[in-house]
C-alpha cells in the first residue's frame, strides 16, 4: 500500500479542489509541510476551495492540524473553504483541531502616558502598604513569641541560636574585619592626602575614630550583615516553605515562629554588636597604620590624638544603633522568606528584595538615630 502523503489540486471556474492522500502523519512531517506550504500559495488566486478527504489513508493530530490550517488560510481570505467526503472516523479529530487558538488577536491600544505613570504610582502605593503590613505582622508575631518564651523559658531554644550565632557572628568575624579594615585604610589616606594641604594633619585621626564608631562601623557591618546572613536567612526560609517544611511544623503543632525565627533574630541581634565592636577596633587600627606608613604620623602620636579626639559618647552612640539595626534585618529577612512562593524563581526575587529593603531600612534607621542623637546633644 502506497502511503506517501500527496496533495493534489484542480482549479475550476476559479474553485480550487484539493485532494489529499497518503498517509498525513508525523512520521511525513517535513513532506507535509512543504505540501501545505505549496498549497497555500494557490489558494490566493481563488475565489473558493475544498479538500476532498477520501484518499486520506492515515491521520493523526499533525496531519489534521496542517490541514485546518490550509483552510484557515482560505477563510481569512474571505473564500467558502470545507473538508469534503470526510470518513467518519476522521470527523472528531478534525472537530477537536478546528476548536485549537480560535480567540481572536487581542490588539492593545496604546495607553496614555499620564494614565501610565498614574497607575505605576498607584501598584507601587499598594505595594510599599503590602510591604508595611509584611513587616508589622512578623515584629508583632516575633513580639508576641518573644513574651510567650518570657513567661515559659524552656520553650526558648538554646541550641539553635547558639548555632545561629556562630553562623552570622564567628563565621563572619574574618570577612567583617577585612572589610572594616580597608574601609579605615581608605578613609585615613584619603583624609591625610586632603587635610595635607592645609596642613591639618592632625585632624585625620579625628575623622577617622568619630566617624568609624559613630557611623561607619556599624553602618558597614549591618550593611555585610543584611547581604551575608539576611540573604541566607530568606533562601532559608523560602526553601522550608516550597517544600512545605513549614506547613508540616504547623501540622506537627509547633509556631514556626518560636522554631524558625526567634532563634535566627535574636541571634543577629546579639552578634551585630560584637561584629560592630571588633569591626571598628579594625577600621581604627588600618586607620593607624595608614598615618604610620603614608602620613608619617608615629604610632603613639596616633593613639593620643585619638584618645583626645574620641569619648566613650561615640563609641555607644554606635553601639546602640546595632541591635536595632539586626533587628530591622532579622524582621525583613524572616518576613520575606515566608512570602516565597512555589517557584524557584520567587525564591530568588523574594531573597533579591531582602538584601535591598534591608539594606534601605539600616541606612535610614541610621539616619533617624543621627537626628535623634543631634537632638539630644550626643
Amino acid at each position: 500500500m502506497n502511503l506517501e502523503p500527496a496533495l493534489n489540486s484542480t482549479i475550476s471556474a476559479e474553485r480550487l479542489e484539493f485532494a489529499a492522500v497518503g498517509s498525513w502523519t508525523i512520521a511525513h512531517s517535513e513532506a507535509l509541510e512543504r505540501l501545505v506550504d505549496a498549497g497555500a500559495l494557490q489558494v490566493a488566486n481563488t475565489r473558493s476551495m475544498a479538500i476532498d478527504m477520501a484518499g486520506v489513508q492515515e491521520l493523526d493530530t499533525l496531519g489534521a492540524w496542517l490541514l485546518e490550517r490550509l483552510i484557515r488560510r482560505g477563510r481569512e481570505r474571505g473564500q467558502d473553504a470545507d473538508f469534503t467526503r470526510l470518513p467518519e472516523h476522521y470527523r472528531s479529530l478534525l472537530d477537536e483541531v478546528r476548536a485549537v487558538n480560535r480567540q481572536p488577536r487581542i490588539l492593545r491600544a496604546r495607553r496614555n502616558r499620564f494614565i501610565s505613570a498614574l497607575d505605576n504610582l498607584g501598584r507601587t502605593t499598594v505595594g510599599f502598604k503590602r510591604d508595611i503590613l509584611a513587616f508589622v505582622e512578623m515584629f508583632g508575631d516575633l513580639s508576641v513569641t518573644l513574651a510567650r518564651i518570657l513567661v515559659h523559658p524552656l520553650r526558648f531554644r538554646f541550641i539553635s541560636a547558639v548555632h545561629h550565632l556562630n553562623r552570622v557572628g564567628w563565621q563572619a568575624m574574618p570577612i567583617v574585619l577585612l572589610i572594616t579594615f580597608l574601609i579605615g585604610c581608605i578613609i585615613a589616606q584619603q583624609g591625610f592626602f586632603h587635610f595635607r594641604k592645609f596642613g591639618a594633619d592632625a585632624y585625620v585621626v579625628d575623622m577617622v575614630g568619630i566617624l568609624v564608631l559613630r557611623e561607619l562601623g556599624v553602618l558597614i557591618v549591618a550593611i555585610m550583615v543584611a547581604g551575608r546572613s539576611g540573604s541566607a536567612y530568606t533562601a532559608e526560609l523560602g526553601s522550608m516553605k516550597m517544600r512545605e517544611e513549614i506547613d508540616a511544623l504547623r501540622t506537627m503543632g509547633f509556631d514556626p515562629v518560636e522554631v524558625l525565627i526567634v532563634p535566627r533574630v535574636l541571634a543577629l541581634v546579639v552578634a551585630l554588636p560584637i561584629l560592630t565592636f571588633f569591626g571598628s577596633l579594625a577600621a581604627l587600627y588600618g586607620g593607624g597604620l595608614v598615618a604610620w606608613l603614608y602620613g608619617g604620623m608615629s604610632p603613639e602620636i596616633y593613639i593620643a590624638r585619638l584618645r583626645e579626639a574620641i569619648s566613650v559618647t561615640h563609641f555607644q552612640v554606635g553601639m546602640i544603633k546595632a541591635p536595632f539595626m539586626a533587628l530591622v534585618i532579622g524582621v525583613v529577612a524572616c518576613s520575606e522568606g515566608l512570602r516565597v512562593k512555589g517557584s524557584a524563581e520567587s525564591l530568588g526575587l523574594r531573597t533579591t528584595t531582602s538584601v535591598v529593603k534591608s539594606i534601605f531600612l539600616v541606612i535610614v534607621l541610621d539616619g533617624v538615630f543621627a537626628i535623634f542623637f543631634a537632638s539630644i546633644g550626643m
